[in-house]
């Protein structure tokens, strides 16, 4: 298969934790420990939208104090840039001016950055589906893997934030071969289990297993995995009939997953604004982070350049 998942994914160099103010301690904290199992660098990354006013003490005239606003806005990420120091890691703080997403997008095309976490949070039950529009813009565009650690993550800090297992969505969609070889990848380096789970909605059961057996479609998943990488890796394969979103989060759980690999492929125009996707679904809902690939990627990586459904039909693996 052409559709090959770049080194820097599953074992990156440079890590970029896009923060607002304050930061979100549970995505800082897991991007500061993925960065130092992967001797990584930190980049502590903010874009703001305001300035500081200041007043000329000679003429007392009010203008744009764009050193100044730099400047403060800095000072807020000091203190975490010290604790990324004292953990032996070496960090930056990029701050910027302009629309966060846009700013984060250009970044990334600027530098070689070989992943994204960033964080999401919600005021309630109804704001939990509300991913964030800086998140959702950088998840559905980026060139690199963009992880997003959830307002129901739970804090890794315990267990050293250690990656056993790895929950991986798939189909026999093109796509899914770049999202399990990406999955088998991030095993490999963190030592993990791979799970591949595909999930069967009810309405589309008498198509998908007709002359098949749930058996021989667990067996066939094993062929998203390159060869090479099969033998390095405990893989279990799952085939559920049922609702996508409740299988992969009930999997998430009863397979103690530390973290969920997913293909964003793009949704519709309705599933955007209303963040009834899947993917929305799982990041608002996932005990672990959620890593993605986004239609960019997939795009750009899959051996033919077929066209994947862009409708709200789910082929698991791919929203």
């Amino acid at each position: 298969m052409a559709a090959v998942a770049k080194p820097g994914w599953s074992k990156p160099s440079t890590i970029l934790f896009a923060s607002e103010i304050p930061a979100n301690e549970k995505a800082f904290a897991f991007a500061l420990a993925q960065a130092a199992e992967f001797g990584a660098s930190l980049i502590l990354f903010h874009a703001y939208d305001t300035l500081v006013v200041a007043a000329s003490e000679t003429s007392g005239v009010r203008y744009y104090d764009y050193a100044a606003a730099a400047h403060s806005e800095m000072l807020h990420f000091e203190p975490l840039a010290k604790r990324v120091r004292d953990a032996g890691v070496q960090c930056e703080i990029v701050v910027r001016p302009g629309l966060a997403a846009d700013q984060i997008l250009s970044f990334v095309r600027e530098r070689e950055i070989d992943r994204i976490v960033m964080g999401t949070h919600s005021p309630g039950p109804i704001g939990k589906l509300l991913v964030g529009s800086v998140a959702e813009a950088v998840l559905r565009t980026a060139k690199v893997p963009v992880c997003i650690v959830g307002p129901d993550v739970v804090d890794g800090g315990f267990r050293n934030f250690a990656t056993r297992t790895i929950l991986c969505a798939v189909s026999m969609q093109e796509a899914s071969y770049l999202v399990a070889g990406f999955a088998a990848q991030l095993a490999v380096q963190h030592n993990a289990r791979l799970i591949l789970q595909h999930v069967i909605r009810p309405q589309e059961r008498a198509e998908v297993l007709a002359g098949r057996t749930i058996d021989q479609i667990e067996a066939e998943l094993l062929a998203l995995v390159p060869p090479e990488l099969q033998t390095n890796l405990a893989i279990q394969t799952i085939v559920v009939p049922g609702d996508p979103t409740e299988e992969l989060l009930y999997q998430g759980r009863a397979q103690q997953a530390d973290i969920i690999v997913l293909g964003a492929q793009g949704a519709s125009a309705f599933a955007a604004v209303t963040r009834h996707g899947v993917v929305y679904k799982v990041l608002a809902h996932s005990h672990c982070p959620v890593i993605t690939l986004s239609p960019a990627v997939l795009a750009a990586c899959t051996a033919n350049g077929e066209k994947h459904p862009s409708a709200e039909v789910y082929m698991a693996g791919v929203f």
